[in-house]
């Protein structure tokens, strides 16, 4: 199954590069990995990898990927080198590419290769209760950063099973009437944004009936 990620790399325009990662959500394993010796993470700084990610963050047209590509016999790497999108915003990013039930985190890294870890927490509920039927994957849901201390996250397992304690309640609430979906789609946003500290960061995205 994997614990798939996203992981988007600042471009000198503040746009970003935006590539695939298949087990990088586990543990918040990227955030330590990626650095500027080692871009798609792994344990060993690799020349060859490190002028291809300088020459894809300046590509501007599929072609222009491919040149790159195409001009270096590339070794896997924690995050695939080929990128699925290119010169994108961070909001592009959120309500256009990211799956909140499929994507466990998404990473943005900037071009001094600081890196900042997101968990994502899907609003869809019909896994949680018999009145919804179904929602949407994308655009639907909340990215939370948590806190880290001598580079591990603290807390991360627990932020999830706080959130999943939350969808069970909140689904329970629905099958008995208190809450209609828009409303405890707000009531998640509130809660998440309640537990969270000054030091963490909340990004949440609402379905367009909801808003």
């Amino acid at each position: 199954m994997g614990h798939r990620a996203l992981v988007a790399y600042e471009r000198p325009d503040s746009t970003y590069n935006l590539h695939y990662s298949h087990w990088g959500a586990q543990d918040l394993r990227l955030k330590p990995a990626i650095t500027e010796g080692t871009p798609f993470g792994g344990d060993d700084p690799e020349e060859t990898l490190r002028t291809v990610h300088r020459r894809l963050r300046v590509a501007t047209t599929d072609r222009g990927v491919d040149r790159v590509l195409d001009a270096h016999d590339i070794p896997p790497r924690q995050v695939d080198i080929d990128p699925w999108a290119v010169g994108i915003t961070i909001d592009e990013l959120i309500d256009d590419h990211l799956d909140f039930l499929h994507h466990e985190a998404c990473y943005v890294v900037d071009t001094d290769y600081q890196v900042t870890a997101y968990r994502t927490h899907w609003f869809g509920l019909q896994y949680d209760c018999e009145t919804v039927e179904d929602a949407p994957t994308v655009g639907n849901g909340a990215l939370r950063t948590v806190r880290w201390y001598e580079g591990e996250p603290v807390g991360d397992g627990f932020a999830q099973g706080e959130f999943r304690g939350l969808k069970d309640t909140v689904g329970d609430m629905l099958d008995r009437g208190v809450f209609t979906w828009a409303e405890a789609i707000e009531y998640m946003a509130q809660k998440l944004d309640a537990w969270i500290d000054d030091t963490e960061e909340l990004i949440v995205r609402k379905p367009r009936l909801v808003q």
